[in-house]
């Protein structure tokens, strides 16, 4: 799990976004049938009212593609900066993976929003420590661990 640095997590969550691209299209071509609406000529209001929790799916999967590249940024720059084999940022990053994950299927079930709002906070403070890390790296940040 540790081999690949931080790649290894970059990699399998792009993996999970497009599984979550499979789940939006099996949950909405069916509800769109079912309501009747006509793909291009549906409103804003129509899509989120879709039956059977698939505006949920749909949402999240718009979710992972807007936090998480800040995500892949960082994991790069640690790679890039040496600091790709450290099992402090490579742990931080697969949990962060989890933590995605886990919010997805909180979302995509049944989007109980105290739950899914829990687990983005941690997220978020797992790709801060992640961006302290980076920001240590390239000098942005000053601090000497041996004292």
């Amino acid at each position: 799990m540790y081999a690949h640095g931080m790649i290894a997590p970059v990699v399998a969550l792009v993996i999970w976004s497009l599984i979550m691209l499979i789940w939006l299209y099996a949950t909405r071509i069916p509800a769109m049938a079912k309501a009747k609406v006509k793909p291009g000529e549906a409103t804003k209001a129509q899509m989120e009212a879709l039956p059977g929790g698939a505006a949920n799916v749909a949402n999240n999967y718009n979710h992972l593609m807007e936090q998480p590249t800040l995500f892949y940024a960082i994991c790069f720059a640690l790679q890039f900066l040496g600091q790709g084999e450290e099992p402090i940022n490579i742990g931080l990053a697969w949990l962060y993976v989890v933590l995605r994950v886990v919010h997805s299927f909180v979302q995509g079930l049944g989007n109980f929003i105290p739950l899914r709002f829990l687990i983005f906070v941690v997220a978020s403070v797992v790709l801060i420590m992640l961006t302290v890390h980076a920001a240590i790296g390239v000098g942005f940040v000053q601090w000497d661990f041996a004292h």
